[in-house]
């Protein structure tokens, strides 16, 4: 709704507060363009809504808040509890700019085994009922490849998407497939196995998901005694390294609690500091910390950290297939939740674990206040290459970089090229173009060693500074090179070795730092991964460019050769100053002229119209 003036606008809007009724609802804020900007709950909708208004506010951001709103609407319900959950679903279904969205929620790794007949199981990042059982968040793709793998192991289930029913199988609509010869997969597609077998492999993954490792373990070891009772040793040997692996995860994913409980932990911390609020949540089964995750939400206005907990435990809800009846907490939410109870430990185990929740989510909020301070006092740059010398653990702050690339099409007019940025930026002026002298035939190590010999030695020779970081546009192989280098000539303590491995389709997959290299775990969408692609596109477009160049020169100057009266050094002179022979003949006559002569001119212009 659109009002000439802010004085019409309050106007208005201290109108609807005055029919405003005194019971729970949920009321929507609207703006100019009558988009809901923010959906809140009431436990009395003239109070709460009243109180934006009729009162001065202390927080900036609900100062905006209150200057977008033109039209106010109410939804009028039974109970509280009604209010919160309609709340919860409008927020969900129409995104206000203004309520405690929670930040990033599409990008977090899931577990997802399918609802078909022969379920599959196998990472998402998108949620959806569409009848399949999701497992997490989790904090980490690693922690999801680590458990995908260890199933994967234990039980050779598909991971194709055929339509696979009975029907189709009995019809032997399917032939096996590679998985199936390595044993990776049991081929239920052409009814190497039962279903009924299918299905109690499924159900040990649940067990798996959901932290009962025991039941696992046992019905595991009952098999392995019988296959020892049978002498079939090789296949009670293989059990024993299931039982291993299981027990090696259990090991590594678990924090023992004296207490056998099995509960949920949440902990809120929000400081005015920060921009956000961050709560922390710890699933404990019999004792052993099974999940932990802390999810960020944006500030919220005018919300209680009662309603803002309210709010984290219906999401907690809705996402796992798993909730502990006793839910420790710091803040008990505002709602009441049927079948749980909330307890604020004082002592003994349940306040450890508390203090843990609340440690890890004090984590995640000085992280945010560490980068914000970095922002406001650096330059953008300045906290890119901090950043980067903090997740890759360099030794010193990575202000010099060079990238090195090769480029020849089947060996023929081999190049390199070396792009250089300083201060996270490219210092064009720095860049270096390499012809390969020593190196015969399409070898891209032997001509990596020759260029970055000549680039750091001739830096030494001439006392010039070194890169703090050397990039090999390549995985580990280039980086083994150019560690041989650096320890030929003695650098390999002053630069700092970085690999960009690529995957099949040629694009950049993970980020390797130091000899042998580490995997540094860099999401695809951090910051530090897109600079490195930007190097990385440069050094190749700069390759690139100067293969073209020198393929062109050579194919002009083989063109040249066919003009008598024009000799080696008026060709060079040509191919200096416009690289192609279309280059030439668009030149003004005059300046060819005044470059080479009238003469040599007039030879040059009648061929070039000889061959239009």
């Amino acid at each position: 709704m659109k009002h000439n003036s802010n004085t019409e606008r309050l106007a208005y809007l201290h109108e609807i507060l005055k029919v405003l009724p005194e019971q729970p609802g949920v009321y929507q804020y609207f703006d100019v363009d009558d988009k809901i900007i923010y959906v809140g709950k009431a436990k009395n909708l003239k109070r709460r809504v009243s109180s934006y208004f009729l009162k001065e506010q202390k927080y900036g951001k609900t100062i905006v808040l209150v200057s977008k709103i033109t039209d106010i609407k109410f939804i009028v319900v039974q109970s509280e509890h009604d209010a919160f959950l309609l709340e919860n679903n409008l927020i969900k279904l129409h995104q206000p700019r203004y309520n405690i969205l929670l930040k990033d929620g599409k990008t977090y790794p899931w577990i997802k085994v399918t609802g078909d007949q022969y379920p599959r199981v196998f990472q998402t990042r998108n949620k959806v009922a569409d009848g399949g059982k999701y497992y997490g968040p989790y904090p980490s793709v690693k922690q999801v490849y680590y458990l995908l793998n260890l199933i994967n192991d234990l039980f050779p289930l598909r991971n194709c998407a055929l339509p696979l029913t009975d029907s189709a199988i009995k019809a032997g609509r399917y032939d096996v497939c590679l998985k199936y010869h390595i044993k990776s997969c049991c081929a239920p597609c052409v009814g190497k196995i039962t279903q009924e077998e299918y299905s109690s492999y499924v159900s040990k993954v649940h067990s798996i998901l959901q932290g009962r490792f025991s039941d696992v373990i046992s019905s595991i070891k009952e098999k392995m005694q019988e296959e020892a009772m049978n002498l079939n040793f090789e296949a009670a040997a293989a059990l024993k390294d299931k039982i291993d692996s299981l027990q090696e995860y259990q090991s590594r994913s678990i924090v023992a609690s004296v207490s056998k409980a099995s509960v949920e932990v949440l902990a809120l911390v929000d400081e005015k500091s920060s921009s956000n609020v961050f709560v922390n949540h710890m699933h404990i089964e019999e004792g052993r910390l099974l999940h932990s995750f802390t999810y960020k939400y944006s500030r919220p206005y005018e919300q209680t950290a009662e309603e803002i907990m309210s709010h984290a435990f219906q999401m907690i809800l809705e996402q796992s297939q798993k909730v502990c009846k006793e839910v420790v907490v710091n803040v008990v939410p505002d709602e009441e939740f049927s079948q749980y109870t909330f307890n604020i430990p004082q002592a003994g185990e349940k306040l450890k674990l508390l203090e843990l929740s609340k440690k890890n989510a004090f984590a995640a909020l000085y992280d945010q206040i560490k980068h914000n301070s970095i922002r406001n006092r650096d330059s953008k740059e300045d906290t890119l290459l901090q950043l980067v010398q903090q997740r890759l653990s360099l030794r010193t702050l990575p202000e010099h970089i060079e990238c090195f690339d090769n480029s020849n099409i089947q060996g023929s007019f081999p190049v390199a090229s070396c792009v250089v940025f300083k201060n996270a930026k490219p210092s064009k002026s720095d860049y270096r173009k390499f012809n390969i002298k020593t190196v015969e035939g399409p070898d891209d190590y032997a001509s990596m060693r020759e260029v970055v010999y000549r680039r750091y030695s001739r830096l030494i020779n001439e006392e010039q500074p070194l890169p703090n970081v050397v990039i090999a546009d390549g995985g580990e192989g280039q980086m083994k090179i150019i560690h041989e280098v650096l320890c030929e000539l003695g650098i390999q303590d002053k630069v700092e070795l970085v690999g960009l491995a690529k995957n099949a389709k040629h694009k950049t997959q993970k980020v390797l730092v130091g000899f042998p290299p580490l995997e540094v775990d860099i999401p695809a969408h951090d910051d530090i991964f897109a600079f490195f692609s930007r190097i990385q596109e440069e050094v190749h477009r700069f390759a690139i460019t100067f293969h073209r160049e020198k393929r062109s020169s050579a194919m002009t100057q083989s063109e040249l050769d066919g003009i008598k009266g024009i000799g080696p050094k008026t060709k060079q002179v040509l191919i200096d100053k416009y690289k192609t022979l279309s280059g030439i003949g668009k030149a003004p006559r005059e300046e060819i002229e005044a470059l080479i002569g009238n003469k040599k001119a007039s030879i040059l212009f009648e061929y070039i119209d000889n061959i239009k």
